[in-house]
């Protein structure tokens, strides 16, 4: 259920795999889309695996819920879990999901399994969806199997996540559920961990904050190097060397963005709210990944005097590479700061230029090149290839000024700096 990101490229890899597969979704026109080959999002692979499942057969798309639910032998729950304002999650969809497979499953009596993979806080399948849909069905307990499977798939490699993934997690709260699953994932290269629903989804949420903790920390220790002198990707090599930090996510830039990392430490800490216990972590997490991304506007304004009337391009608005994604992404932070202080903001984007429109109203250049010209300064936000390998003669001929910020720490420094190319990255502390 649900034909967003998780359930197109969950129900796209289980097609892959052998299964029959139908992904429901109540919007007609989501529906139309899917069977006609259209994939509504970026994701590298994804529109060649559906275009495959829909011509073997193996996938479709359907909004006849009845039907479906009842001729499936399991049901996956894939639908958004947003953050409110306060940080906590947003629970109505899920819960209309789980309300509308009790309702299909009032009329049937064949087993049936449920298994919750929208990222859900501790407690919510077994104390919330669960008791849903045996309220709405009236079905006895051990005619209903349920689960809490959680997805880690990467926004820009999600397909080969799903095909090929580095665990798996199955929390069954009952028997049916286990021995389902175990079937689904039969014959799984990769750790396969069995425990009950509430552990899983911490399972889940313990890794995101873990790793957005890992990205805040890495960006603090290269201010530190900055300001010393030091080039903190030596020191991020180094510590790598060290099997128990490992290399990943010790790089330094503008901070983390997209629909999960944000999302999942904010729930997190207002759980640990709503338990009365302390988030100092997580408060951390969440402080340095807001002020991280303005340190660029303050070089800015550093370097050029004043940003009043300057015109500025941003290279990159996704909040990550091969992705159109542009949920909470540092570039959109960095953009209204620039607006804020009387700047003039220009920029591009290979993918998420449209959506980025609805974040903040800026100037859209059809490439980096066009960007470029004019500017009095240019800051690197999501290091797409074709961005990387701008050559330094692309700043320094096309800029009024050739002023580059690099928040992604992506370019040459040596190169752009012998080609008369004012340059500053983070975490760079003068050392090339």
């Amino acid at each position: 259920m649900g034909t967003g990101y998780v359930g197109l490229v969950t129900g796209a890899t289980l097609a892959a795999s052998g299964h029959d597969v139908t992904c429901l979704d109540i919007l007609p026109e989501r529906v139309a889309a899917l069977n006609a080959g259209e994939c509504p999002i970026f994701e590298p692979g994804l529109p060649e695996l559906l275009a495959a499942g829909l011509a073997s057969g193996k996938l479709r798309g359907s909004g006849e819920m009845a039907d479906e639910i009842s001729a499936a032998d399991l049901t996956f729950i894939c639908v958004g879990t947003p953050s409110r304002d306060d940080g906590s999650m947003d629970m109505a969809q899920v819960e209309s999901a789980a309300a509308a497979i009790g309702d299909v499953l009032a009329g049937d009596e064949r087993e049936h399994v449920v298994v919750v993979k929208s990222t859900v806080l501790p407690r919510t399948t077994e104390e919330l969806l669960l008791p849903r849909v045996l309220e709405r069905s009236g079905r006895d307990r051990a005619s209903v199997g349920f689960a809490m499977n959680p997805e880690f798939l990467r926004e820009g490699s999600a397909v080969a996540d799903a095909l090929a993934p580095d665990r798996i997690v199955i929390g069954a709260a009952d028997g049916m559920a286990l021995a389902k699953l175990r079937e689904l994932y039969v014959g799984a290269k990769c750790p396969v961990l069995e425990c009950d629903p509430r552990t899983a989804e911490m399972v889940k949420y313990a890794s995101n904050a873990f790793l957005a903790a890992k990205v805040s920390y890495a960006n603090e220790v290269a201010n530190l190097c900055e300001a010393w002198g030091i080039d903190f990707a030596t020191v991020a090599e180094g510590m790598g060397l060290d099997d128990r930090i490992s290399p990943r996510f010790l790089r330094a830039g503008a901070g983390y963005g997209g629909s999960c990392f944000p999302k999942d430490v904010k729930a997190l800490r207002a759980a640990a709210a709503s338990e009365n216990l302390p988030a100092t972590m997580l408060d951390a997490t969440l402080a340095v990944n807001e002020s991280q991304p303005l340190l660029l506007v303050a070089w800015a304004r550093d370097a050029l005097g004043s940003l009043e009337g300057k015109r500025v391009a941003i290279l990159g608005l996704a909040f990550k590479p091969e992705t159109d994604d542009v949920r909470e992404a540092r570039a959109a932070v960095v953009a209204r700061a620039l607006l804020k202080a009387g700047a003039s903001v220009v920029g591009c984007d290979p993918q998420a230029a449209e959506n980025f429109g609805a974040l903040c109203d800026i100037e859209i250049a059809p490439s980096a090149e066009a960007a470029l010209a004019g500017a009095d300064c240019a800051i690197l936000m999501t290091e797409w290839p074709e961005y990387v390998a701008l050559p330094p003669a692309a700043f320094a001929e096309r800029m009024a000024r050739p002023l580059l910020l690099d928040g992604r720490r992506a370019f040459d420094a040596t190169a752009m700096r012998n080609t008369g190319v004012e340059y500053r990255a983070i975490g760079l502390g003068g050392s090339e």
